[in-house]
């Protein structure tokens, strides 16, 4: 019995070797179209990996021919499929740059799209993928404004700008609260030039308001009538857009407290 187990593991084994040596015969063999006929085998039986590295092997060969369109496609698509979504964003935008006038360049360039949005990460990590998409997505949107996937992509878009709203927030927090003063205020102010409807607008300027108030109690006496002064505009600021805010009452005695400062340092 265990004589015929080993046998049995042996001829496994050389049946793995057959068949990935005829792989490599094929890959090195130097036949563009053998090669070619080889990668969309491959790629129907939806072993990826293999199709993508005789695709990309075929690809200078066939530059300028006919076949040249399908492979570029195939590539890319190859590339989604095995889940290589930097590699996809990049090669279906290659796609759509280079074959301006073929009838997949639609897909090509929303599929480039959507694979940053695959990318995108939770909030709390770099949104450099995130803001690719959004790009992506209102190029798309741009260029083929009559498409059926509009509404796909204008849904991307808010779901990403909201993920990225959350992390700039979450961000001037954890500034604020580990005392990097200057960082939290350009950070929540960016996050308001970015996204002036946001929810958190309001808990935003208070924020602001609060590190730009420490920085100045925590600044040289020469930086800190500057400081104050800013303070008060910041207090302005949140009163004139949030006249019933919920930090009103604090708002207000910020704002005396700056006022008051501001005397004592102008007065000597």
């Amino acid at each position: 019995m265990r004589v015929a187990s080993n046998i049995f593991l042996v001829l496994l084994l050389v049946s793995g070797i057959g068949c990935r040596s005829e792989f490599e015969k094929i890959r090195t063999s130097g036949n563009a179209e053998k090669m070619l006929e080889e990668a969309d085998r491959l790629y129907e039986k939806e072993e990826y990996r293999k199709a993508i590295t005789l695709y990309e092997m075929v690809i200078p060969a066939f530059r300028g021919r006919a076949e040249a369109e399908d492979i570029a496609f195939s590539f890319a698509m190859a590339n989604y499929l095995n889940g290589s979504f930097i590699s996809s964003s990049h090669y279906f935008k290659s796609f759509s740059d280079t074959f301006t006038a073929s009838p997949r360049r639609e897909e090509a360039m929303y599929l480039s799209a959507y694979s940053n949005y695959r990318l995108s990460p939770r909030h709390q990590l770099d949104q450099e993928s995130s803001q690719k998409a959004i790009d992506a997505f209102q190029l798309f949107v741009n260029t083929f404004p009559e498409s059926e996937r509009i509404s796909d992509c204008n849904r991307y878009i808010d779901e990403l700008r909201l993920k990225m709203e959350k992390k700039a927030f979450e961000s001037g927090k954890l500034y604020y609260n580990t005392r990097n003063y200057s960082s939290a205020i350009q950070t929540l102010e960016n996050l308001l030039k970015d996204f002036p409807e946001s929810e958190s607008a309001e808990e935003a300027r208070y924020i602001i308001i609060r590190a730009s108030l420490d920085w100045a109690n925590n600044s040289i006496f020469a930086r800190q009538e500057e400081r104050y002064k800013k303070t008060i505009d910041r207090c302005d600021a949140y009163l004139k857009r949030h006249d019933d805010g919920s930090r009103k009452e604090e708002v207000i005695a910020y704002k005396t407290q700056s006022e008051q400062e501001l005397n004592n340092i102008q007065n000597g």
